[in-house]
């Protein structure tokens, strides 16, 4: 049985934990700004922080030095909450308005960049599946595939808006298929994780989920749109008459405890608490969000998402692929960018869209970036990929988001450019 000073840490290890949280803030915010200056998103470089402190360049003494053993548990635990929130701010941002008008298109790109890549997949994680358990194959094929027709949503939605089309016919129809293809993403990922960790998961735990799901919708859709939101006045004062602040109201109380209730449950069941998260993201109610939005990210993005890059980061070792190694990576990368490049390219053009356009989307839609990353990790801590499928992985979604911003730029000028996004029927035609 466990003492009670088994729980406590040492002065020394909350020393370093605090100093350890300083060294990652200040390198996320560095490593941010250098990929800003090269028109990257700022994940990018703080992913690589991550990458270059671990085991690929210098072995596994740096990173043990700067994060020891003893301080791995609480780092991670710090990661996953800001998983937590960033899914949930995830799931606020799939606007269901996006897809007015546009739903024909939006839909026929999202299959084209999902079904393809997937389809590509399946062989080549059949191959990889060699050295995985007779039991797991299935649930690592699906998961693999899965992984590999990803679309990051809000890294998407970051590169658009960092050119200014965000507001265009062109932005409208990539976020609204990259929207599509996360909601279909998701569901594969909880049917892949199911089936790849069956010892973790109890049939009548997993029956529970729909029940929870229609719940959650149906509270969702009664709570009321105004009183309860934190922008809202409230009738209790402070004594000294100032304002209360938009954190200190009910509202993101509510709202922070639904969220990791959620999480809780979902990973109770043997999922993920990812999929908690992201849920309570799509149905709340999306009237006066924005100050419960602005909340959570200052203390996520700011400290907790930093925490998860290093963690992730760390645990990517490419200093033993070997020949084989590299193989295996430049087929992964040939499915991933080729399967999904070639499916959203050939359904566009068949839904009538320019050559141009339709090429400047199929860039879109290869971006990847912290959504794959936040798969890739919780695949390597269910066991479902190993650290050297991981690795490979990481450095796909890290390339292919790389290469989305400059493919964009030599695809420019593209016609309709600047089109207002209520003009879909420009490149596709309205449902």
């Amino acid at each position: 049985m466990p003492g009670k000073d088994d729980f406590i840490m040492t002065s020394h290890q909350i020393t370093l934990l605090f100093l350890d949280l300083a060294l990652i803030l200040v390198l996320a915010r560095a490593a941010g700004a250098v990929a800003r200056r090269v028109r990257q998103p700022a994940v990018i470089g703080e992913i690589l922080v991550g990458i270059l402190l671990g085991p690929t360049l210098f072995g596994s003494t740096l990173d043990r030095w700067l994060f020891p053993t003893a301080l791995r548990p609480p780092l991670s635990a710090l990661a996953d909450l800001g998983i937590a929130l960033f899914m949930f701010i995830i799931g606020l941002e799939l606007d269901h308005s996006l897809l007015r008008g546009m739903r024909t298109t939006a839909a026929g790109i999202a299959a084209g960049a999902m079904v393809v890549p997937f389809a590509l997949a399946i062989p080549l994680a059949l191959w990889m599946s060699r050295s995985q358990p007779p039991e797991h194959r299935a649930g690592f094929v699906l998961f693999l595939a899965t992984a590999m027709s990803i679309t990051a949503f809000p890294v998407l939605a970051r590169i658009l808006a960092d050119r200014g089309i965000i507001r265009t016919a062109l932005g409208g129809v990539a976020l609204a298929g990259a929207a599509i293809c996360d909601l279909v993403a998701w569901t594969l990922l909880a049917v892949s994780i199911a089936i790849a960790t069956p010892h973790g998961t109890a049939p009548w735990k997993i029956a529970l989920v729909p029940p929870f799901v229609a719940v959650a919708f149906l509270v969702g859709r009664r709570t009321p749109r105004t009183p309860a939101t934190p922008d809202a006045p409230t009738p209790e004062v402070p004594t000294s008459g100032a304002p209360r602040p938009a954190a200190a109201r009910p509202g993101l109380a509510l709202v922070m405890a639904a969220v990791l209730g959620s999480a809780a449950f979902l990973e109770w069941t043997g999922l993920n608490f990812i999929f908690g998260a992201f849920l309570i993201g799509t149905i709340v109610p999306r009237e006066h969000t924005a100050p419960i939005r602005a909340a959570i990210e200052q203390i996520s993005v700011m400290l907790l998402m930093p925490a998860f890059f290093i963690i992730a980061g760390l645990a990517v070792d490419l200093s033993h692929l070997g020949i084989s190694g590299v193989a295996t990576l430049l087929l992964i990368m040939a499915v991933a960018v080729g399967g999904k490049f070639a499916g959203t390219l050939a359904t566009a053009r068949l839904l009538g869209i320019s050559g141009r356009q339709s090429a400047a989307l199929g860039a879109l839609m290869n971006t990847r970036g912290l959504t794959e990353l936040i798969v890739l990790t919780t695949g390597v801590q269910l066991g479902i990929l190993d650290h050297r499928t991981y690795s490979m992985m990481v450095v796909m979604a890290l390339l292919t988001t790389i290469m989305t911003g400059p493919l964009l730029d030599w695809l420019r000028p593209l016609h309709n450019l600047t089109a207002d996004v209520d003009t879909a029927s420009a490149v596709g035609g309205r449902a």
